[in-house]
């Protein structure tokens, strides 16, 4: 019997880290052990996780798993967009040029600013008095 070939790939966004396992199959993603419709109840959310088969043409053809921590579930939805698409990557090299005119493989640097001392936030400040 033929070994399945398995690819592991780490994606992350904002907070969140997605450790991503895709093997030969039948197109089943798995998020944390649960199926993904239980897991992403937005439709735009699963939409986002199916980006990178549609560009590929590779719908149906590979089974994810998924292990997803930190942050909230819109930037974990990307982390694991971002973890499918390096494990694509991986698994076949010549998708690489479609994926990265998609934007796909760079990992999205936006994340919170930091709050300031002295200051009610990041950028707002308390409001001025002068008398």
């Amino acid at each position: 019997m033929e070994k399945k070939e398995t690819y592991y790939a780490t994606g992350k966004r904002k907070t969140a880290i997605a450790r991503t396992w895709i093997s030969p199959g039948s197109g089943q993603i798995t998020v944390n052990g649960r199926p993904v419709d239980d897991y992403f109840p937005i439709p735009s959310l699963r939409l986002k996780l199916g980006q990178p088969f549609d560009l590929t043409n590779t719908v149906g053809t590979y089974d994810v798993n998924v292990r997803v921590m930190g942050g909230g579930i819109s930037g974990q939805a990307s982390a694991v967009r971002h973890g499918i698409t390096k494990a694509l990557v991986l698994a076949n090299p010549a998708m690489r040029q479609s994926l990265k005119k998609a934007g796909f493989i760079k990992r999205d640097p936006r994340s919170k600013e930091r709050k300031k001392y002295g200051q009610k936030g990041a950028r707002a400040r308390f409001q001025f008095s002068k008398r």
